[in-house]
């Protein structure tokens, strides 16, 4: 990936809210939802303000003990595992909107966390219900709100 690559959240087809320390995603095109934890929300934070690929990497080997290569590996792994379920895209533009820079702030951390491998959790039970479009699809006879008939 190229140093100054920037993604964002691939929305409208994809919202996510921070709960508790998790963080849950869902792709309404696919009706599929994610999780996730711990690094995961880390490195998706950075993704939802627009943080560059370097700026990520660095900042998580700031804020996590680990080698740098490490990190950077499971990184590149999980960014196109998030590429790859399309809930973020490459941002054309080349420059970060992120321009706070929070080195200072992380080099104070002096107890660090052992890094963990961010995970994608996917769920595809509710797939049925969350495809359900309770707007459009009403049905006297079936009640509402219905399936679409494939």
């Amino acid at each position: 990936m190229k140093n100054n690559q920037v993604f964002r959240v691939n929305s409208p087809q994809v919202v996510c809210e921070a709960i508790d320390g998790e963080v849950v995603i869902v792709h309404l095109e696919k009706g599929y939802y994610y999780s996730l934890l711990k690094t995961g929300v880390d490195v998706w934070s950075r993704i939802e303000s627009r943080t560059n690929y370097s700026s990520i990497i660095r900042e998580i080997t700031q804020v996590y003990d680990g080698s740098a290569e490490e990190i950077a590996t499971a990184i590149d792994e999980f960014l196109e595992n998030l590429q790859r379920e399309e809930l973020i895209i490459a941002d054309s533009t080349t420059e970060s909107v992120n321009t706070v820079n929070n080195t200072q702030e992380i080099a104070e951390i002096t107890n660090k966390p052992r890094f963990e491998k961010p995970k994608l959790e996917k769920f595809t039970d509710m797939e049925d219900l969350l495809l359900l479009d309770p707007i459009h699809e009403v049905d006297v006879e079936a009640g509402w709100p219905s399936a679409k008939i494939a």
